[in-house]
């Protein structure tokens, strides 16, 4: 690429900064503008990034110099916020998840197919090179069958966040932690297993304020027949992933603290394994830039973000209802 495309940052808060620094150390994006609604917010993020500051979200979108847009606002105005972006033809890097319902996910995905303008998604830990090597050796065979799999994604978010925050609200969040990261490790399943069908979940309040789950398990069938499960939580000790895949030749044991293990059918001893550090979202910005200069197409769209959301609602739903739902339900 010769030139780089300049981008406009909107709702300015701890996940934009890193973003912002990410995209600062690509070499085909630059972050040229900035709003949020409080004035020292803004100011504050120019002067970390070096870029100019936007009066409002209008004036960003009607800068001429800006081609994309980095959106974090909150969940429940990515609708607007994308759909008036993708109206002055500006392309859209959006947080995940796309949306807190199915429909306006669907109209996030048609808004900016109808405009012409790429729309990326913020999802960096299927990047990850535990889970790239785990893809790569389901592709060449190693694993064999794929019968199972297990996942646990847990943070400590108690005192993170003032009081009323969006986040500890189920209209702000539907299903709290479930959906805010549990939501990388549907993804996640969903590439090394195939697409989930149905889901059974369950979900506890405990620590945090609010009213919406810090502890959730999902149960999900996958549409080879694999199961796996998916623990989530807000309320535990410290930062702290899993993910275990089981074949019928060969198991991969991820563990981020621990590393990433293999054990082959009739072994009895696991083999560490060394995969590259990935700058994930660093990487996943420059795939957004290059897709907005012709080149390929972001991993994660609009249709792909709305069917992971969709798995998160039907455990949603399972919850209230207490009953296994089948994903396509999500849909009606």
């Amino acid at each position: 690429m010769e030139k780089k495309v300049r981008l406009g940052v909107v709702g300015i808060g701890w996940w934009s900064n890193v973003l912002a620094s990410a995209a600062q150390r690509t070499p085909n994006l630059e972050i040229a503008s900035c709003f949020t609604r409080s004035a020292d917010k803004r100011t504050a993020f120019a002067e970390e990034f070096k870029c100019g500051v936007a009066a409002s979200y209008e004036d960003l979108l009607n800068d001429p110099s800006i081609d994309g847009i980095i959106n974090t606002t909150p969940n429940h105005v990515h609708l607007e916020t994308t759909g008036q972006a993708a109206a002055r033809g500006k392309h859209v890097f959006l947080d995940k998840p796309i949306a807190n319902s199915v429909r306006e996910g669907l109209e996030i995905t048609r808004l900016c197919k109808d405009a012409g303008i790429v729309l990326g998604m913020g999802y960096q830990r299927r990047r990850e090179g535990p889970f790239r090597w785990m893809r790569d050796r389901i592709k060449d065979g190693t694993f064999g069958i794929l019968v199972q799999a297990e996942a646990n994604i847990s943070r400590d978010r108690a005192g993170k966040f003032e009081a009323g925050h969006w986040r500890y609200t189920a209209e702000g969040m539907p299903g709290g932690v479930m959906l805010q990261i549990g939501l990388h490790y549907v993804d996640v399943l969903e590439m090394l297993l195939g697409p989930i069908t149905e889901v059974s979940g369950m979900a506890s309040q405990l620590v945090l304020p609010g009213d919406n789950p810090d502890v959730g398990s999902l149960m999900l069938k996958h549409e080879n027949g694999a199961i796996s499960t998916l623990n989530t939580s807000y309320a535990s000790a410290s930062e702290h992933y899993t993910l275990n895949l089981y074949g019928k030749k060969a198991s991969g044991f991820f563990d981020d603290k621990l590393g990433l293990f293999t054990l082959n059918q009739g072994e009895e001893k696991v083999t560490p394994v060394e995969t590259p550090k990935v700058d994930a979202i660093a990487q996943e910005l420059e795939e957004w830039g290059r897709a907005i200069a012709g080149e390929g197409a972001p991993e994660v769209g609009g249709e792909s973000a709305t069917r992971s959301l969709a798995v998160v609602l039907a455990g949603v739903r399972s919850v209230k209802e207490r009953r296994v739902i089948d994903v396509s339900e999500m849909y009606d």
